[in-house]
């Protein structure tokens, strides 16, 4: 093998990892999601109403309320975009919240080191979780 083989490689398992990660969420399994992050992980939600963690242990904590509250919760991957140990990925969220369907676009951007995930920043569309959910009301303009 080469140097650009390797460097190929790398990229599948990078992608491959971050890939996982999303299926893992979806599993709705909190062990097998903490699993797949660092000791250090560090989780940020970009979005006006996401809160980030710190370390494996306080995201394993947090992971069984998320699970719950999102019934049906599924990640689908769109689209990937990857150079060296870091994943873009951008992705359909579905699942019931509160006895409400949410279809939700977003993307995270993730950090991969020794095959498991680093750091997390997520970024998702808050207003429309909030207009899905009955939180906030459209506009009648339709704004």
């Amino acid at each position: 093998m080469d140097e650009q083989d390797f460097a190929t490689v790398a990229w599948v398992d990078t992608v491959a990892r971050a890939r996982s990660y999303l299926a893992a969420l979806s599993g709705g399994d909190a062990g097998a999601v903490a699993a797949l992050v660092t000791d250090d992980f560090v989780s940020e939600h970009l979005s006006a109403i996401g809160t980030g963690s710190r370390g494996r242990g306080d995201y394993l904590a947090r992971l069984p309320a998320f699970l719950a509250q999102f019934v049906d919760l599924r990640y689908e991957v769109i689209d990937t975009v990857a150079e060296g140990d870091r994943v873009a990925a951008r992705y359909r969220l579905t699942a019931t919240f509160d006895g409400h369907p949410i279809d939700i676009p977003g993307v995270m951007l993730l950090t991969v080191r020794d095959g498991l995930i680093a750091h997390r920043i997520d970024v998702w569309d808050s207003l429309t979780f909030l207009r899905q959910t009955g939180a906030v009301e459209e506009r009648p303009d339709g704004a």
